[in-house]
């Protein structure tokens, strides 16, 4: 039986990922911080065991590194959204603590579980199509999940001669408890079962970059193709938030 390793599974994506890999079949370990949301998940399937870990916390990532077996697929899905809604008075506390959410989460992951991924094996991130164009007041999540994105890419390279595959997931907008904070309009957005098969889909093609949906993201695509003064014209005009 083949294993994955799935993080933030308590909620979302990882969590429709995690029922998702169980119901194909497969040993899944599913990782997140709220125990009680991963003790009624795992309960639903007799292939699933939970890992309850901090990941912000690098001795929590050690620990965890003890008891875990060889993986088929280590998929690094943890992640937050905040954003910076006041520029001129940056809030340095808020993008620290998105950095280290989203970004050296994955490096302590990496450091601590990559040896634990088999040869012949996967590794995904999941990133976001906010890495493609920069956005109003996304300067934390964006500039995070732009450093992930590129991670994601290298990574894709040098571990090419060890025989392991890396997948970058771009989603666009997911309806999940962390979107729903979002006050502004999210179009194409799909749900987090959907966002699963595709992810589930493009992972078992070994696909080095998984896009969706593929409308919003082919557009984000294109616009990202522009020369970046009519992209700000654009957002400044159609986005930013207007002041009095």
């Amino acid at each position: 039986m083949k294993r994955i390793l799935i993080t933030g599974a308590s909620s979302g994506i990882g969590k429709s990922l995690a029922q998702l890999y169980a119901q194909q079949g497969w040993q899944v370990i599913a990782g997140g911080r709220n125990q009680q949301a991963l003790n009624k998940l795992v309960a639903q399937f007799e292939n699933m065991t939970p890992l309850v870990a901090d990941l912000c916390d690098e001795s929590a990532v050690i620990s965890a590194a003890e008891q875990l077996p060889p993986l088929d697929l280590l998929v690094l899905n943890a992640g937050s959204c905040e954003y910076i809604d006041q520029p001129l008075t940056f809030d340095s506390a808020l993008f620290q603590r998105v950095i280290n959410t989203n970004l050296m989460t994955v490096a302590y992951c990496l450091n601590h579980w990559l040896g634990k991924v088999k040869q012949g094996g996967q590794l995904a991130f999941t990133s976001s199509s906010a890495s493609l164009l920069p956005l109003p007041r996304a300067q934390a999540y964006g500039a995070s999940k732009a450093a992930l994105s590129y991670m994601a890419k290298t990574l894709s390279i040098d571990l090419a001669p060890h025989n392991i595959d890396v997948s970058l997931i771009n989603p666009g907008f997911v309806q999940t408890p962390l979107t729903q904070k979002n006050d502004f309009p999210m179009p194409g957005s799909v749900s987090s079962e959907q966002a699963a098969h595709a992810i589930f889909n493009g992972l078992t093609k070994r696909r080095h970059t998984i896009n969706f949906p593929s409308v919003f993201t082919s557009i984000m695509s294109t616009l990202a193709l522009l020369p970046f003064s009519w992209w700000r014209l654009f957002a400044i005009r159609y986005l930013v938030r207007k002041t009095s």
